[in-house]
């Protein structure tokens, strides 16, 4: 229980804060308007002011020691994922180059056709062991990507990639070990 005195000196004590906090915020609505004034003469603008934060923000994260180690690591990642996919597209290059080379004037179109050889089973597995290859890197790397292109795109840009580089005067690997990372 508090006594009439105590509660008369309470009542007192808390009409004085009243009108301390209320000069405080009259005071710092004062400090605030005349800082708006110095910035003006100044030339900064919110814009600069978020600029400048959002810079010292990022460059603060990338300094971390984490952020180091995920950049490291994710370069690594994509390194390897591009030097194994480079070598699969030079395996298959190489294959088709082979079955060229053994075919002494008998073309594989004289053999069995495009659409006969992509519905047979063997292709069909070779095609789903590639996809699944390409679709699980593109996945480690950076993950999925919505305009992959289907296994007849993946392979013709390989072709294309691997003819360039036979132009530019680019040596395949001759033998599995070269193929290995």
């Amino acid at each position: 229980m508090i006594s009439e005195e105590e509660k008369e000196e309470l009542k007192t004590e808390l009409a004085k804060l009243e009108d301390e906090i209320s000069t405080l915020r009259q005071v710092l609505a004062a400090k605030e308007k005349h800082l708006v004034e110095i910035k003006q003469k100044l030339g900064i603008s919110l814009m600069n002011e978020l600029k400048q934060n959002f810079s010292k923000s990022w460059h603060d994260m990338q300094t971390t020691s984490a952020y180091k180690k995920t950049h490291e690591t994710l370069s690594h990642a994509g390194q390897k994922a591009t030097a194994a996919i480079s070598n699969v597209g030079t395996a298959i290059s190489k294959k088709f180059g082979d079955m060229r080379s053994h075919s002494i004037g008998y073309s594989i179109r004289h053999s069995i056709s495009m659409p006969a050889m992509r519905n047979s089973p063997t292709f069909k597995s070779f095609e789903e062991k590639v996809e699944t290859t390409v679709t699980s890197l593109k996945t480690k790397v950076g993950g999925t990507s919505h305009t992959g292109g289907s296994f007849e795109e993946v392979l013709s840009s390989t072709a294309h990639a691997s003819a360039q580089s036979s132009l530019a005067g680019t040596r395949l690997p001759e033998s599995e070990e070269e193929l290995q990372c």
